[in-house]
């Protein structure tokens, strides 16, 4: 199998493909079919792509398996393309044929369920499936330099491939083309640190310990941002993907007019629903012919644009994404007063609502780029709750006019959430910080486990780092939409292995308002607490030799355990446990023996801290 240049071929196909792609099929509302996406992708392209299909859909199946399928599926597409264009084999939608490959497969027992179904049931089976957390160990974490270069001096033609495929599995919700980056970083990488493999071997290990976070940060971001809009899409569905977009593309591009805005927002919501459902091809096409409409009516989108625009295709989207907002018009009055004030607006609510309230979105996102997305969402729900209620038949006089009160409160609310966590985050810095967050956490999800609770809080803490420094119009956007993120990855959890009926209720209601619905969730009254065993809270003489980052970590899994142990606990009692347990340490571990020491003072702890706990 010749995968020698596939990604050198995919990166020239890719910056013509935009314009070489013919439109009609899609203009019409018809699915191109597999002899047409193989003429428009060239085949190292179209088999680059099955490849990456196939190990997000069978993440558990070896390379050589998903290699070969994707073989297959090129040998038919080529045919399609030569003599058999009117085969049923090849009138197919390209979903079908991926899934009819699968499930011709024999020894695939996971899939038998999924395979007895018929589409689209089928599909969402198999998408069912796909799941972002499968243990796979990170990679390169911890290269072995010598050998990676070794490999690929010898074994070019696939280890590219064999990327492909590993980063497909650990990552089946990850767009193709995104993946097709990551793929050309990693070649870079290696280039760089392989050819200067005659030198030490030390050399060689600082290369790749310094060039692979490049590589894996921006991977892991993109994947964690792309399963979080799928989440979106499919949990609330596409009017409120639609909405985010809107707010979105709305404060990046402040001078487009309200049409253009609102084509990009459909055509973003189209790609994201064939990249969420697994159609590669499509999803590969959609997001071209949006880079390509965006770059090519840069005059009416945006001014900031210009240097992602002379970037190669594979990397012109992730520089779009992290672009700066244009500047707002000039003559941009502040306020949008008319969506209060005209006498015609509640008629225009009455025939066409969703315009009229993606016109105030539009308009209210693009004057305040200081706002998050999803507070704008937020504001745009309660001008929707407004108009409801006051255009009703008896509404008093002047009922729109208190949404301007109840605006400002929200505002008010929002910005002092932010600005309190950043000033606890600046007074105590990142370790105490996050102990806080577990203590919250550890309060409302109790179902969480330990190593579930401190990655979360993990995240959340370094939302504090990144985004506590910006300037004031800065933090809500950064600190929202972080937070955002590691809320959805939390209600993906749920979904997966319901928490408790807090967390449910807070994860299914509304998109816009998760985040102070989980901020205002309290201690879990339907929580059973941990009994008090005797191995419960356990004490060694490793807590005197642990490095700082490690005892650090142990303390949080033992502050968890006492609030799931006592999830009613006051601050001052929480005061007094910790500080009994610091002398308890402090004097254990200035003993000959500290093991001996634990194993005695330990219990003693426990029941001082039980009766104290009691009373």
């Amino acid at each position: 199998m010749d995968w020698k240049t596939i990604i050198y071929v995919i990166l020239l196909m890719s910056l013509a493909v935009a314009k070489a792609l013919p439109r009609t099929s899609q203009d019409i509302g018809e699915k191109a079919n597999i002899g047409q996406r193989f003429s428009q992708l060239q085949e190292n392209s179209f088999k680059a792509i099955a490849l990456i299909m196939f190990a997000q859909y069978m993440p558990g199946e070896t390379f050589g398996r998903a290699a070969g399928m994707a073989e297959g599926v090129t040998a038919l597409a080529k045919r399609c393309v030569a003599a058999a264009r009117d085969s049923p084999d090849c009138l197919k939608p390209l979903d079908r044929i991926f899934l009819d490959t699968i499930c011709q497969e024999e020894n695939l027992p996971g899939f038998v369920d999924c395979c007895s179904k018929k589409d689209p049931e089928r599909n969402d089976c198999f998408l069912s499936l796909k799941n972002f957390s499968r243990g796979f160990p990170s990679l390169l974490e911890r290269p072995d330099a010598e050998a990676a270069c070794r490999n690929h001096s010898q074994h070019q033609q696939t280890l590219t491939a064999h990327f492909i495929y590993e980063v497909s599995r650990r990552h089946p919700f990850l767009y193709a083309p995104t993946i097709l980056s990551v793929a050309l970083r990693y070649e870079e990488m290696m280039k760089n640190c392989c050819g200067n493999a005659e030198g030490p071997s030390h050399h060689l290990e600082e290369c790749f310990q310094t060039q692979a976070p490049k590589v894996m940060k921006p991977l892991r971001e993109d994947a964690l941002r792309q399963e979080h809009t799928c989440g979106i899409l499919k949990k609330f569905g596409e009017r409120t993907l639609k909405a985010l977009k809107l707010a979105q593309i709305s404060q990046k591009f402040p001078k487009a007019d309200f049409v253009s805005v609102h084509k990009l927002v459909v055509e973003v919501a189209d790609m994201h629903r064939d990249c969420c459902r697994g159609d590669a091809p499509d999803c590969m096409r959609d997001r071209e012919e949006i880079l390509h409409y965006v770059c090519t009516n840069q005059h009416i989108l945006s001014s900031k644009i210009k240097q992602c625009c002379e970037k190669p295709l594979l990397k012109r989207s992730e520089c779009l994404v992290n672009a700066e907002n244009d500047d707002k018009p000039a003559d941009l009055s502040p306020h949008v007063r008319e969506f209060i004030e005209d006498k015609g607006i509640c008629e225009r609510f009455a025939k066409e609502k969703d315009t009229h309230l993606a016109r105030f979105l539009y308009e209210y996102s693009r004057r305040h780029p200081e706002f998050s997305a999803q507070m704008l969402l937020r504001i745009g729900k309660g001008y929707e709750d407004l108009l409801q209620k006051c255009c009703r038949p008896g509404a008093p006089s002047g009922c729109r006019s208190r949404g301007e009160e109840e605006l400002r409160k929200h505002i008010y609310e929002t910005e002092s959430v932010m600005k309190t966590s950043c000033d606890i985050y600046k007074e105590k810095g990142d370790y105490y910080f996050q102990n806080e967050l577990l203590m919250s956490f550890t309060k409302k999800m109790p179902q969480l486990t330990s190593k579930e609770l401190i990655k979360f809080t993990t995240e959340m803490t370094a939302i504090g780092s990144k985004c506590c420094q910006l300037r004031q119009d800065k933090l809500l956007p950064c600190a929202e939409e972080h937070l955002d993120l590691v809320l959805g990855e939390i209600c993906r959890r749920h979904l997966a292995d319901p928490i408790n009926p807090g967390v449910c209720r807070c994860c299914s209601s509304s998109y816009a308002f998760r985040r102070p619905c989980i901020g205002k969730l309290e201690v879990d009254e339907s929580y059973v607490p941990l009994a008090l065993t005797p191995g419960l809270f356990a004490f060694h003489g490793d807590l005197c030799t642990m490095e700082e980052e490690k005892l650090q970590h142990r303390k949080q899994e033992m502050l968890i355990t006492l609030l799931k142990y006592k999830p009613q606990i006051s601050p001052e009692q929480l005061g007094s446990v910790t500080a009994a347990f610091a002398a308890m340490r402090e004097r254990c571990c200035s003993e000959a023996d500290p093991e001996a020491c634990f194993l005695k003072e330990g219990p003693e702890l426990i029941k001082r801290s039980e009766k104290m706990l009691s009373a």
